[in-house]
């Protein structure tokens, strides 16, 4: 299938449109009607910048309330109709895109409707052109696509056929066996658009909530097989209707949306079996079982204070880098890289953002398949300087520009650390951490969808509902991913963005000039032991009030000596339906990142009712 995209979706001029729908690498773009009218050219002039930007233009649409008109209307509709087929013919197009209608002075009728199209089908043969109806799903008579599919077969011209869009079909919930028996040369455009599950008028939850495949949660795989049955092998487009995407940058939700096609055509032929035309190969996505190591790039007069943060954690030097100013931390089956070099990636991540999270290494199955797989759905690759006898680890770029590293065990880089690190003997005492639980990464609101389709699409992962958490500041929407999550190990990632400039996660993105990793939760066996032996070696944690624990006393069924016991450890707690979560966090370090300390008892979630506490106990300690 050729992909393309509707100018509609992304923000700015036509021109500066059609610029980044190329730079994307889309081959075709449907012209957005407001688009054109408001464009200072010939449409001529339109059709020669698609041509020297390699796009071809499928439509320029939408051509509204035609179908239906009365009869001292409708003679009117069909000159309508002449002088779109007439525009078209200047942009070097051949589909007149018809919406069914608004109009308050429609009339029903299967037969009449479909006896409009087969006159207007008679009209776009004698151009050599078609006719491509769809169904809004809030349209005055025909709002299903099976009844728009029923005038189709009526009219009976093979210049009309019908244009399904996903947003209509699913945000109705209609059934898609239909589809199936559509001969797909009647088919004559697909629309794709996901969007999250709202409860609101079909109009605007079009208007404003649509989103890229894999960013909502409609049934576009079920879609997918669907009009795969039929052997469809014509131009799935994209039509986008957004404020954020609006107000975004333009190349970068082109470039968002082309990554969603590649990865639904991706995901359609492995779910369905079918062969999907121009589906790009790659390998399949992959689980992450484990985060291998995080990396802080660390200023070197920051170094004493931060290594004695992790020796009072628990951690132990265990390794120094073989040719950089590189250490290694590590404390059950977690492991922390501290780069002060002054040369390289960590240091000027480091100049930008001060003593901070600059990487995060994942095992995966096959780490060069992986970094295959995100090069197909047009992901970053980073390369940087290997000394002699060093690994030379894969890498994307990331979050704000950090970098995920790719490790496994079926190559060398499962021997990573003795490879690059000369190995210390440590004695210290650990704390009782075993691993990585979860990473919260902070970024812009407008960045959140973005994020949510890099990661889904390039691991085999799941996420889980967004959620709104309430800040003193404002409200933080929060968006969880897991990936290959067992008891201890996997990858859980949230994500989280504010519309407000007033909370603790804008505060961050704007002292940290930029979206990154603001969080990281490390799992205990023993909270209270892990909690009372970083308090004693001199960890700061961040002080809950008094009042959480009066209320927890009252609306848990701990006893009076448990609860004693959290408070003088600062230890948060949540129950759900059985399973049993423990939280507790660090004070606030310079640059706004804390650690967070968890134990689980066959909980599956991150505290979300206890966050606006510790939201606000942060707010009071800054």
């Amino acid at each position: 299938m050729r992909t393309s995209i509707a100018t509609v979706c992304v923000s700015g001029n036509l021109r500066e449109k059609l610029e980044a729908t190329a730079a994307a690498g889309f081959s075709a773009v449907e012209i957005f009607e407001n688009d054109l009218i408001a464009f200072p050219g010939s449409p001529a002039d339109v059709r020669r910048i698609c041509a020297d930007l390699g796009l071809s233009i499928i439509t320029c649409q939408p051509f509204r309330d035609f179908e239906g008109m009365p009869p001292e209307r409708r003679q009117r509709t069909f000159d309508r109709a002449e002088r779109k087929f007439d525009l078209l013919a200047e942009l070097g197009s051949d589909l007149l895109f018809v919406c069914s209608s608004l109009s308050p002075e429609a009339l029903g009728g299967i037969d009449r409707l479909a006896a409009d199209f087969a006159e207007l089908g008679q009209r776009a043969a004698q151009r050599k052109m078609r006719v491509g109806y769809e169904a809004l799903s809030w349209a005055r008579h025909i709002d299903d696509y099976r009844d728009a599919w029923e005038i189709v077969r009526r009219a009976n011209h093979p210049a009309v056929g019908a244009v399904l869009d996903t947003f209509h079909i699913l945000s109705r919930g209609l059934d898609l066996s239909v589809i199936r028996s559509m001969p797909k040369d009647r088919i004559f455009l697909v629309q794709v658009a996901d969007a999250p599950k709202l409860q609101m008028d079909y109009l605007s939850w079009s208007r404003h909530w649509r989103c890229l495949p894999g960013q909502g949660d409609f049934d576009l795989a079920g879609f997918m097989d669907a009009l795969l049955t039929t052997g469809y092998d014509g131009d799935l487009s994209l039509e986008i209707f957004n404020d954020r995407f609006r107000a975004g940058s333009a190349r970068s939700v082109a470039l968002d949306g082309h990554r969603s096609l590649i990865w639904l055509l991706d995901e359609s032929s492995r779910r369905s079996g079918h062969l999907v035309p121009r589906a790009t190969p790659m390998p399949p996505p992959a689980p992450v079982s484990g985060v291998e190591f995080i990396e802080f790039a660390v200023y070197e007069g920051d170094r004493p204070g931060f290594e004695a943060l992790l020796t009072a954690l628990g951690f132990a030097k265990t390794g120094i880098h073989r040719s950089k100013d590189v250490s290694l931390w590590r404390q059950g089956a977690i492991r922390i890289v501290v780069n002060s070099d002054t040369d390289g990636f960590a240091h000027s991540y480091q100049i930008t953002h001060g003593t901070s999270v600059c990487a995060l290494a994942l095992k995966v199955p096959d780490a060069a398949a992986t970094i295959a797989r995100a090069a197909a759905l047009l992901d970053v690759p980073h390369s940087g300087p290997v000394g002699e006898g060093e690994l030379d680890i894969p890498a994307l770029r990331g979050l704000g520009g950090s970098l995920l590293y790719f490790v496994d065990d079926g190559s060398a880089l499962k021997d990573w650390s003795s490879v690059d690190f000369v190995p210390v003997d440590a004695q210290v005492e650990g704390a009782g951490l075993t691993s990585v639980d979860h990473v919260s990464q902070t970024m812009q609101y407008e960045e959140m969808l973005t994020w949510l389709l890099f990661y889904t699409s390039l691991f085999e992962a799941r996420k889980t509902p967004s959620q709104a958490v309430l800040d003193p500041g404002g409200v933080v929407q929060s968006q969880v991913i897991e990936s290959g999550v067992s008891d201890a190990r996997g990858l859980r990632l949230v994500l989280n963005g504010s519309q407000s400039h007033r909370t603790l996660s804008a505060r961050f993105v704007t002292d940290f000039f930029g979206s990154g990793v603001q969080h990281i939760a490390l799992a205990s066996d023993d909270i209270r032991r892990s909690v009372a032996r970083m308090t004693a070696a001199g960890v700061r944690m961040l002080a809950i009030p008094e009042n959480y624990y009066d209320d927890l006393q009252a609306r848990s069924d701990l006893s009076e000596s448990e609860i004693a016991e959290l408070k003088a450890l600062n230890i948060l707690y949540d129950r759900d339906a059985g399973a049993q979560f423990w939280q507790a966090y660090t004070a606030t370090l310079d640059g706004g990142f804390f650690f967070e300390i968890v134990q689980r008892s066959g909980y599956q979630g991150y505290g979300a009712p206890n966050a606006g506490i510790r939201l606000a106990a942060q707010a009071r300690s800054q």
